[in-house]
């Protein structure tokens, strides 16, 4: 597994420290879940409260696809810039 250490600066991602379960997900496993979390959402028929942690879910993957995404742009950089 490759380090994503370098991420947002200490002060940012302790404020907006994802759960670790979430952490732990792939880029693949997180997109997979983030559409699950949509597709309650749209569905609904959930209480507001269900509905609430879904959406505070759903921004907490969305949230750890960027990183994925945002890792893969600086290696990309690093690559070319190298190359």
């Amino acid at each position: 597994m490759t380090d994503h250490s370098e991420q947002a600066s200490p002060s940012i991602a302790a404020a907006t420290a994802l759960p670790a379960d979430i952490e732990a997900l792939s880029y693949e496993e997180a997109r997979e879940q983030l559409v699950g979390v949509v597709s309650k959402l749209e569905a609904g028929g959930t209480s507001l409260e269900d509905s609430l942690a879904l959406w505070e879910r759903g921004e907490a993957l969305a949230r750890r696809c960027e990183e994925w995404l945002e890792g893969a742009r600086k290696r990309l950089a690093a690559a070319r810039k190298d190359g």
